[in-house]
């Protein structure tokens, strides 16, 4: 999945990195030619007493060291713009992915790892890419290069590497093996923590209604707890890496001075060989020693990329049209036939059979028990999930045909839990038409019942608003999420159950307002008040996810149990008549 993952979003950059490759090569050959000039300087030079060939070699290492230095730094220079742009590129993909996603895919992935995996997880890849180029690269070169340099110098001593690099590669690569479930289970617990975390600050007025802040404490307690155990288990096989490096490179230098000492007595080896060996052992131990810092970052950039692809790699359950309709004929009609929905694993389906028509200029109700399919209903027109069975037509047109951007302008939907983004009251007004004016934002307002308490913010359509909408009342929130739709101006204006938190009053009041307003457009209302839809044209009742009624609410008070019975739960009979 890592390899797939960089192959994918390394493409467009081969040419700043066949760049860096070259300058690590050069800086790299650089390193290597250092040493063998040390052992010239001192056979030739310190040995023979010519200061003459030492001035003029140390002005050539100099020279070879100032190019060294110039080519590890434009390296470093290319690897952190890349790796950079890979870490935004692939954030970018997981978060077009997920805009893509449906409700149901939403739910499968969970919003706290989503955020995990766009975020940290991203950030353990890209941190693996600037590592390799500005270490791995070079890495294999001058291991590869360290033992051919010191085959040159002396073939019988080289001997000594036979030993040092399998072992270290035995030593690196159990220790790796261990590590990668551990790293799959801390990307994981890590998501628990994330998610604990976020129910407990959107929670927040709930856990000190209920004096539950000890038991919140001891939750996030054990999950935190969780994350430090397998993080620490983690870290303890990854503390043996390093110390094993250094027992190889001791050992092995002090062979190598053993050996060589011998081989200088022997006269069959020169001291600055010896020194230019012992050079080239550190250089490949070094190398090797780079490979493990970074095979520690590779198992979890492994589990990571997996998520990544994970997200990458799901299909969304709403698929946009491929040949889709760009322009309606009608304006505003809409009808469900036979409409079925069913969430996946469930044992039954939440819509069965539903047939529902709204026109232009007329108010369409809704209403049934708690669990009825209301809600889902709605979500079926805008496509926040598809139908499993029948049709849902806008226009005489199937919604699953319907080019996205003119289904969005032409339904507008109020969710039963409005959300606004951070930002100011303008900026959330102007969300469905960035280009609309003052002018009809103060109309919106009004018409939602929001001009008054808009006014007495400070900055009015300039005040600020939280992330949440969490600095305004659950009544403000509803009514500028009203006046977000309104000033969007679609033909067919869906409110889900959007007028709950308001009191009589106001509600009565912007119901008679949104009348004036939307006269030519469809109108649908999900409510639970039964005042809030009893003036509908057409009032459609929902039991168990079936359509057990239609008409006007004289007509179902005579006629339908299911209705009655909802309307005296909240009104006596004569307030029903």
């Amino acid at each position: 999945m890592l390899i797939r993952l960089l192959r994918t979003h390394l493409g467009p950059y081969r040419k700043p990195i066949a760049l860096l490759v070259l300058l690590q090569l050069l800086q790299t050959s650089a390193t290597l030619y250092l040493p063998t000039l040390n052992a010239d300087i001192i056979d030739n030079g310190v040995i023979e007493g010519d200061t003459g060939y030492i001035l003029g070699f140390g002005s050539l290492m100099l020279g070879i060291s100032l190019v060294q230095l110039a080519c590890n730094v434009g390296a470093v220079y290319f690897g952190a713009r890349t790796a950079a742009a890979l870490g935004r590129d692939v954030r970018a993909a997981v978060f077009d992915r997920v805009q893509s996603f449906s409700s149901r895919e939403l739910g499968q992935f969970g919003a706290p790892s989503l955020i995990t995996r766009t975020t940290n997880d991203v950030q353990q890849v890209q941190m693996l890419v600037l590592l390799s180029f500005t270490l791995m690269v070079s890495a294999p070169i001058m291991c590869v290069g360290g033992i051919i340099m010191a085959l040159s110098l002396d073939v019988k001593l080289s001997s000594v590497l036979l030993a040092v690099v399998p072992v270290l590669g035995i030593a690196v690569g159990s220790i790796v093996y261990k590590t990668r479930p551990l790293f799959r289970s801390m990307q994981k617990r890590l998501d628990t923590v994330n998610r604990v975390l976020r129910e407990q600050i959107t929670g927040n007025r709930v856990i000190r209604a209920f004096v539950r802040d000890g038991y919140e404490q001891d939750r996030f307690g054990r999950a935190n707890t969780d994350l430090t155990d397998v993080s620490l288990s983690a870290g303890k096989l990854l503390a043996l890496m390093f110390p094993a490096v250094i027992v190889v490179v001791n050992l092995s230098s002090v062979a190598v001075i053993w050996f060589g000492a011998h081989r200088i007595d022997s006269g069959g080896m020169e001291i600055g060989a010896l020194t230019a060996f012992l050079a080239y052992l550190l250089q490949i131990v070094m190398s090797v020693m780079m490979a493990t810092f970074m095979f520690m970052m590779v198992p979890r950039a492994e589990v990571c990329a997996e998520r990544i692809e994970e997200v990458l790699g799901t299909e969304t359950s709403v698929v946009p049209p491929t040949d889709p309709v760009r322009s309606l004929a009608m304006r505003g009609s809409l009808e469900l036939r036979g409409a079925d929905f069913r969430y996946p694993g469930a044992e039954a389906p939440v819509l069965i059979g539903v047939d529902l028509v709204a026109r232009p200029g007329e108010t369409t109700a809704v209403i049934g028990s708690t669990g009825s399919g209301k809600s889902t209903l709605l979500g079926l027109v805008p496509r926040l999930f598809d139908t499993t069975g029948g049709e849902v037509l806008v226009d005489g047109e199937d919604v699953r045909r319907i080019e996205p951007g003119l289904l969005a302008r032409t339904v507008g939907m109020v969710p039963q839990k409005p959300y606004l983004f951070s930002g100011t009251v303008a900026t959330n007004l102007r969300y469905g038409r960035p280009d609309a004016s003052d002018a009809e934002l103060w109309q919106a307002l009004e018409v939602a019942q929001a001009r008054e308490f808009v006014e007495r913010l400070e900055g009015g359509l300039d005040a600020p608003i939280t992330q949440g909408g969490t600095n305004v009342s659950g009544g403000q929130r509803q009514r500028l999420a009203i006046a977000r739709t309104l000033v969007q101006r679609p033909e067919i204006y869906l409110f889900d159950d959007s007028f709950s938190a308001l009191d009589y009053a106001t509600d009565a009041a912007l119901r008679a307002a949104l009348a004036r307003e939307t006269e030519d457009a469809t109108v649908v209302i999900v409510a639970q008040r039964v005042s809030t839809i009893r003036e509908a044209d057409r009032i459609v009742v929902l039991d168990e996810g079936r359509v057990v009624g239609v008409g006007r609410h004289h007509e179902l008070m005579a006629d339908n149990e299911t209705y009655r019975e909802i309307v005296l739960s909240q009104l006596t009979e004569a307030e029903a008549a």
